[in-house]
């Protein structure tokens, strides 16, 4: 099973849409492995977003992250990160297919609702940066046998 990071951002917090995303995301079958609020300072942002910090809008981005407390959640399934992107819907909620989480959640890239971990390893590696392992609890789900299929269960 992969793990993958999803970040609820200050807009998702501040316009109550915590519920809403985390539903959507049980109701595809996958599990909530992890989950706390925090307040994201300037090294954690600068970490997690390293390959921005050069770039022209990464000082408005560092900014919004820090202007209000995010959720950080901790998912897991089977090729849980492509699903979760399918999800989430493009960077760009003007160009998300209706359906996603931006798509109807949202209008402008710079508030946008949701990070969502873009590849496997990716995923892996946030999840460690964001969350210690007696903070990440395995648990059998029983819906996985309706969900999944045999080998995709292993």
């Amino acid at each position: 099973m992969e793990r993958t990071l999803i970040i609820a951002k200050p807009d998702a917090v501040q316009r109550g849409l915590i519920g809403s995303i985390i539903s959507r995301l049980e109701r595809k079958g996958l599990k909530l492995i992890g989950m706390k609020m925090a307040t994201l300072d300037e090294a954690r942002l600068r970490t997690h977003y390293a390959e921005h910090t050069e770039k022209p809008f990464y000082a408005g981005l560092e900014q919004f992250m820090k202007s209000s407390p995010v959720v950080l959640m901790a998912w897991e399934g089977f090729e849980c990160v492509e699903s979760i992107r399918i999800l989430v819907g493009s960077t760009n909620p003007r160009q998300a297919a209706a359906g996603t989480i931006r798509g109807d959640l949202a209008i402008g890239t710079g508030r946008n609702l949701i990070h969502a971990s873009d590849s496997k390893q990716s995923g892996a590696a946030e999840v460690a940066n964001f969350f210690n392992d007696d903070e990440l609890f395995g648990y059998d789900k029983s819906e996985y046998e309706h969900v999944y299929e045999g080998h995709e269960r292993e």
